[in-house]
């Protein structure tokens, strides 16, 4: 049976019953006032209960009928009016299944629960288009850039056998950088798949520990650009996997030196811990940025601007995967312009409450 002739037999039934009930109840209200048998005198005798039920039983026969067909029509198209949200719901997700992801129930009507279902189907639609959209994007831009040193690895190889004579140690070096780009790029995706599939094995960790591993590293790096690195911050204990959250900061230091001021740059790093949370801060000097260039800082191989210095062109993933590594902890990351120059960036990862020792080391 259909949910539309389920509910339309359950409507027939309730009125029914209903209507059975009440003719019972009327014909025990009417025997309280007619006797077994007719009266004596000298008039005509009274009714008694027989006679009752020869007028009420076909009455109420003839009354039962009409109200089953009443009920059973009625039923139906109650039940088709309160359905039809419904099947509008359920062609949306037929049309979801072949592939078809830009169409929207848009219900109309009062807010009840069709309309809360609807909309809330259409709500997943969207972000599941804008998904499917960006993940398109994603591959092409991925077999963009990993087609890219292979093209110029085989244009130099080319070069190079069509010309024996040629200096193979330049040829050599110029084969190293771009194979270390392609492993690079090959890694970073890498790194990015084992974040979005959250395969790593929680523990403890100090985040403001991974801030200070990560500076220390990086401190030639920046020696080199001209950057100074200031560092702050509280015990900040929160779970997830150390070696994930510890190239979250080293991205977002390395991105902070890079798109710097060309000399007497600087970089804040700080932790503080609030109300069940932990935050990390890394701020820069740098270009002034405008909010439309920033929204587009996570987006894969965004590298935006000409900040980025000449002899450490990166990947193009460093946001991308802080913001994958921000998601599988369950965490907020908000990037903001400096009025002065550079990015304000902070990770805000739930607290480890009453943690009182912390790991930092090993893989999760």
């Amino acid at each position: 049976m259909s949910v539309r002739l389920k509910l339309t037999v359950s409507y027939a039934g309730f009125l029914m019953l209903t209507s059975t009930l009440l003719l019972a109840t009327v014909w025990v209200f009417l025997l309280r006032y007619v006797p077994d048998r007719g009266g004596f005198g000298p008039g005509p005798s009274s009714p008694t209960r027989t006679d009752l039920l020869d007028a009420f039983t076909p009455r109420a026969a003839q009354a039962l009928v009409f109200l089953l067909l009443v009920g059973l029509v009625g039923g139906w198209f109650l039940a088709g009016r309160m359905l039809a949200p419904l099947n509008r719901i359920t062609e949306a997700t037929r049309l979801a299944a072949t592939g078809s992801l830009s169409h929207r129930i848009r219900l109309e009507g009062r807010n009840d629960e069709f309309r809360e279902l609807a909309d809330a189907f259409d709500t997943m639609l969207a972000r599941l288009e804008a998904r499917v959209a960006e993940q398109k994007r994603f591959a092409a831009n991925a077999s963009h850039e990993l087609r890219t040193p292979l093209a110029v690895t085989q244009t130099l190889l080319d070069v190079a056998r069509k010309d024996p004579s040629r200096d193979t140690g330049e040829l050599v070096e110029r084969l190293q950088v771009v194979n270390t780009r392609a492993i690079e790029l090959t890694e970073a995706l890498l790194l990015l798949s084992r974040a979005e599939q959250r395969s790593f094995t929680p523990a403890h960790v100090d985040l403001s520990l991974v801030a200070e591993e990560a500076t220390e590293s990086l401190l030639p790096f920046a020696e080199k650009h001209g950057v100074a690195i200031e560092t702050s911050g509280d015990v900040t204990p929160t779970t997830g996997s150390p070696a994930l959250l510890l190239q979250l900061v080293t991205n977002l230091v390395h991105n902070a030196i890079v798109h710097n001021l060309p000399a007497d740059g600087t970089v804040w790093v700080s932790t503080t811990r609030g109300p069940g949370t932990v935050v990390l801060c890394v701020e820069n000097t740098g270009d002034k940025l405008t909010p439309q260039l920033v929204s587009t800082l996570t987006e894969p191989f965004q590298r935006g601007t000409e900040r980025v210095h000449t002899d450490h062109r990166g990947v193009g993933l460093g946001l991308t995967i802080v913001q994958t590594i921000t998601d599988a902890h369950d965490g907020t990351l908000t990037i903001t312009p400096r009025p002065s120059g550079g990015l304000r960036i902070t990770v805000e990862l739930p607290a480890t409450p009453g943690a009182d020792t912390v790991h930092l080391g090993g893989h999760g």
